[in-house]
């Protein structure tokens, strides 16, 4: 049975640094397409970036508000993503979850298309 487990979230002010966590179990090979969203209160959850699965040719995706800012990155070994969120801004404050497909190479971008889901870590930026 596959899990998801987010850590890393916390309050911190506008221009620092935070690393989330995802830590996945159930998976008997290699990780599949796995992203990072976002929700603040009752507004729509927002894809933030993704990372395909596999070994060769890893495509990643980030939404234009966090480029540049936010790195997605995953060890194989360890079953874990990573999202390094740098010059946080108070509109980063969210609730982010983690997400996966149940295919290597992610297709689509809408909650939908994920089939798997943490129960999320809170990320608050103040100014």
């Amino acid at each position: 049975q596959v899990q998801l487990v987010e850590s890393g979230g916390g309050s911190v002010q506008a221009g620092a640094s935070l690393r989330l966590t995802c830590a996945a179990s159930g998976y008997l090979h290699n990780l599949p397409c796995m992203g990072w969203f976002r929700q603040d209160g009752g507004k729509e959850r927002e894809r933030v970036a993704t990372i395909d699965g596999g070994k060769v040719s890893i495509s990643t995706f980030y939404a234009e508000s966090v480029k540049g800012r936010f790195t997605v990155s995953r060890d194989n070994a360890k079953n874990m993503v990573y999202l390094q969120m740098n010059s946080l801004k108070p509109e980063d404050t969210a609730m982010y979850y983690c997400a996966a497909q149940d295919r290597l190479t992610c297709r689509g971008g809408a909650p939908s298309d994920f089939s798997e889901w943490g129960q999320g870590t809170q990320v608050t930026v103040s100014s």
